[in-house]
């Protein structure tokens, strides 16, 4: 009776005098009361967004009323109980409606839309998650052991060197890799985990830093399982993946939640010599609310993968009919890699409703590769095949302090952050070998240590239709080798300050205006920062973007920009050869256009026109295009979701011709794919047929200009050297789920 009289007396009092009431709550799934961000909360003018514990604020209008709107749940009016502290929303079908266009959540939105994704697209692998970014290219070229090439804005990021890629705040970028500076493998994750994806492009972001210069992302996975699942694939060329996921934890326990998940893969591969490629992930999360202000996450996981590999292999050969597309001129290719990892993270509300964010981790990583891009070029006699081998161990800690003051009509939302990580990596190595087992000539061999330390600051001003965010970030690095075959070089230091300006501007919930303003970097080889004793050691971006996301109607959403990005130095380490490559200064523009439209609630439909034009400025004209960078790409599909449990999706690809060296003299060769792919579920049970290269078209995946010698020739030929692209393949699945 006296929590009613009192709930009475405040609705009452605020109506009659008119006065903005201040509410705070948290928004929370209603099935397994997980905390939803990102959610747009808006009363009257008023607009808000729920942070990363369901938590919001916003001053009450005199109606004392909200509107609540987040992907994937039921969009509720609701009249407030000021007494009444956690909202539940109810689970609902994807629908992009539920889209909100308000100041402040611009990257929020690609959250939105990437829950969508994820909710209608099967994926085969971590790495695919990348291709979620529009523009974002990927190419595989040692039948899936190794981290995928990655093209997005025009560079050809090589394994990661200008796109800084991490799960649930986890790093999973390599500086100093003995394959190549940036070097990221996302095969640890179980693709069926992943349930939200944040990704920016540019370099426009205070919280991320190395490798953020064409842009990021991150995966974020599930706190806690929805079903339990078993699940069995099979396809072509002797392929199998077998999965499962189990709650330890009875869902009902709102408090405490724990899952484990494993999965194991296999297959030979189209290519004449099988593949044998094998892998295993094993996955453990645990997250605890401590109390009503405090919530602990605890996760590890053990990640190993083995192959062998037909390698990248000369156009000559195949035209002369020495070897056919899925032959190879080194049968004897392959590594293995495997991967440790543990983090623990602590998310506090405190009693002025600041939020902070704790996090450790630490990583166990191997990485054994065995390639050969030359043949016999340099040795005629034992062929030029090279082993590049290290052991990682990788610590790190990160915090994140954010609060929110109101003065008058204008929000201050503050962000500090600063964290460190150290790389310590045992028996760095790269070496000429024969058949995998015998060294013939070491080129390199020691250790590398490398640390990296860093502090920002991000102001967001919110005033009326505007929203100003001025940030900065400063990065301190510490670079140490200890060379095994030569003298080692004294340890080098350097600090680099990352000044960022973004504005946008709402002229409506339908439309926003932005633009962006960055400065970024990637670092080098830590054997090349002492080699040129600390020259060029973080090559700096600067970046811009000009953009609008407007949404016409509430089936159809726009994102549009003009970006331009200028590099210091494309300078990096080439751990294939062992040998600096300085690219000199670069210049790249280009344009974005992404679409998404969705007719009916069953209908998905989606598009991406991604144009750039870049040019090295320090060299003459005819002879400044760089190496690989695309110049076109589009993706996009259809997706229909039946209510009755069926799903069809049918997707393609495209990347046009681009330059494969300076002069444009040999052309890497474009493409066009499609896939599909096709479910149906009842009850607990789901069927399911992938089909990917559809039209079994013939093209090639990762291309490069190279220069090699065959066994019996006399002079070397640089040409097109080609890992060949996968030809039509289907693979069935069956899921049952309790």
């Amino acid at each position: 009776m006296k929590k009613l009289l009192l709930t009475y007396l405040l609705l009452s009092v605020s109506s009659l005098l008119h006065a903005q009431l201040l509410y705070r709550g948290t928004l929370a799934n209603a099935l397994n009361n997980e905390p939803i961000e990102g959610a747009v909360i808006q009363s009257g003018k008023k607009t808000t967004l729920s942070g990363k514990d369901g938590s919001f604020r916003i001053e009450l209008q005199p109606e004392l009323t909200i509107a609540v709107s987040a992907i994937g749940f039921t969009q509720q009016l609701l009249q407030v109980d000021p007494l009444q502290k956690t909202i539940l929303l109810q689970p609902s079908a994807y629908h992009l409606k539920e889209v909100v266009i308000a100041a402040g959540n611009d990257h929020l939105l690609s959250n939105s839309i990437s829950k969508i994704d994820i909710n209608i697209r099967p994926v085969q692998s971590a790495q695919e998650f990348l291709r979620y970014v529009p523009g974002l290219f990927i190419a595989q070229h040692q039948g899936g052991g190794k981290a995928e090439q990655i093209f997005l804005r025009g560079f050809d990021v090589d394994h990661g060197t200008d796109v800084k890629i991490a799960v649930d705040g986890m790093p999973v970028n390599m500086p100093s890799h003995a394959h190549g500076q940036g070097y990221a493998d996302l095969h640890f994750v179980i693709p069926e985990l992943v349930k939200q994806i944040d990704y920016g492009k540019g370099s426009y972001y205070a919280e991320q830093g190395n490798f953020n210069t064409a842009g990021y992302v991150e995966l974020q996975t599930a706190n806690r399982l929805t079903k339990n699942t078993l699940q069995l694939e099979t396809g072509l060329f002797n392929s199998f993946r077998g999965l499962a996921m189990m709650n330890l934890i009875p869902q009902k326990n709102k408090k405490h939640s724990a899952y484990m998940a494993a999965e194991y893969i296999y297959s030979d591969g189209p290519f004449e010599s099988a593949q044998q490629f094998n892998r295993f992930n094993l996955w453990g999360k645990y997250n605890v609310q401590l109390n009503d202000r405090n919530r602990l996450y605890v996760q590890a996981n053990l990640f190993n993968s083995k192959w062998n590999a037909s390698g990248q292999i000369p156009e000559r050969a195949v035209k002369s009919g020495l070897i056919s597309r899925f032959g190879a001129i080194d049968n004897t290719e392959g590594g293995y890699t495997g991967r440790i990892n543990f983090s623990t993270k602590l998310v506090q509300r405190l009693r002025n409703d600041d939020l902070l964010e704790h996090q450790l981790y630490y990583s166990c990583y191997q990485f054994n590769l065995f390639s050969n891009f030359t043949f016999f070029l340099n040795d005629p006699v034992n062929g030029d095949q090279i082993k590049q081998h290290e052991t990682r161990d990788i610590y790190g800690w990160q915090s994140n302090y954010q609060l929110k003051k109101t003065a008058g009509a204008t929000d201050f939302i503050s962000s500090l952050g600063a964290g460190f990580r150290k790389d310590a990596t045992t028996d760095s190595e790269l070496s000429r070998t024969k058949n995998k087992t015998e060294v013939t000539e070491p080129i390199q061999r020691g250790n590398i240590y490398e640390t990296n330390a860093w502090i920002y600051a991000d102001e967001k001003i919110q005033t009326g239709n505007w929203l100003f965010n001025l940030a900065v970030r400063a990065d301190y690095f510490h670079f140490a080798y200890a060379d095994r075959l030569h003298s080692s070089r004294p340890a080098q230091q350097k600090i680099i300050f990352s000044p960022k300006l973004n504005i946008q501007y709402s002229f409506s919930k339908q439309l926003q205006l932005y633009f962006k303003n960055g400065k970024g970097f990637h670092s080098n080889d830590t054997r090349v920062v002492l080699q040129q004793n600390g020259k060029q050691t973080l090559p700096a971006s600067y970046g811009s973007d000009l953009g609008f996301i407007w949404k016409p109607t509430g089936t159809l959403f726009i994102n549009a920009a003009l970006w331009q990005l200028f590099l210091e130095q494309e300078f990096v380490y080439v751990g294939d050869e062992g040998i600096v490559e300085p690219g000199g200064k670069t210049r790249r523009v280009g344009a974005d256009i992404s679409l998404r439209w969705q007719p009916f609630t069953c209908l998905f439909a989606d598009a991406n026109l991604n144009f750039s034009r870049g040019r090295n400025t320090d060299n003459p004209k005819g002879e400044n295009f760089i190496p690989l960078a695309p110049t076109f790409t589009s993706t996009g599909g259809i997706h229909y979701q039946h209510s009755k449990g069926f799903n069809a999706s049918l997707r393609f690809r495209y990347l046009k011709n681009r330059p494969a060296n300076e002069d444009n003299s040999i052309v890497a060769k474009g493409y066009a794919i499609t896939d599909a792919s096709f479910s149906y579920t009842v009850k607990k049970l789901e069927a399911g047929l992938i089909i990917e290269n559809l039209f079994n078209t013939i093209w090639n995946e990762a291309q490069f200009a190279t220069a090699s010698r065959l066994r019996n020739e006399t002079t070397p030929t640089t040409e097109l050297h080609f890992t060949p692209g996968t030809p039509f393949f289907l693979k069935l699945k069956l899921a049952y789920t309790f």
